[in-house]
């Protein structure tokens, strides 16, 4: 495993401490006026996603998990884990709430996925980068709104984003699942 220093590390990076994977979810260098500069990070474990508040110093290493990636396809909700099946192998995985996470809001039948692998056993998945999704809930147009403006808009996934006025129930619009934002209407 490769070792990572301090200057290396940046928010959305994978690390491994004390034999547990880590994502990076937050990222700030700081330099005080006196001593040497160090990284604040803030850290989601993949095991059981708790986050937690880690300070580097010039010189600490960490190392990259032995993590596998396989995309695999959304099949449904069963009440307690959510099932996945291996498009190749036809195999079915099933994760808890818990080490599916906020990418839940992203994910719908069918959908391909990128499920993480750590030591053989399935931690996590991750929706696709942008996603296009049908709304489902958004208050009506009114007359006089502004072309500047955002209301919310919940989609099929249970998903809620600012979209513009102009848009209204049964569009299809793409979103970014990283920062949870619009990005365009799809035609």
């Amino acid at each position: 495993m490769a070792n990572i220093g301090m200057s290396e590390l940046k928010k959305g990076m994978k690390i491994q401490l004390d034999g547990i994977p880590y994502k990076i979810t937050e990222y700030q260098h700081v330099k005080p006026g006196k001593g040497a500069a160090f990284v604040r990070c803030k850290i989601k474990s993949f095991l059981n996603g708790k986050v937690i508040e880690k300070t580097f110093h010039a010189g600490d290493k960490c190392e990259t998990p032995d993590l596998q990636q396989k995309t695999m396809q959304f099949l449904y909700d069963d009440g307690e884990l959510l099932q996945f099946m291996d498009n190749n192998t036809y195999e079915q995985i099933g994760l808890t709430y818990d080490q599916v996470g906020e990418a839940f809001d992203w994910i719908i039948d069918g959908m391909n996925c990128d499920m993480m692998f750590f030591n053989g056993s399935a931690i996590t998945v991750e929706p696709p980068m942008t996603v296009e999704l049908k709304i489902v809930d958004t208050p009506p147009n009114f007359k006089g709104d502004s072309q500047g403006g955002k209301k919310p808009a919940t989609l099929e996934s249970g998903a809620v984003v600012q979209i513009p006025f102009h848009l209204v129930e049964g569009d299809i619009i793409k979103c970014d699942t990283r920062i949870g934002e619009y990005i365009e209407k799809v035609k």
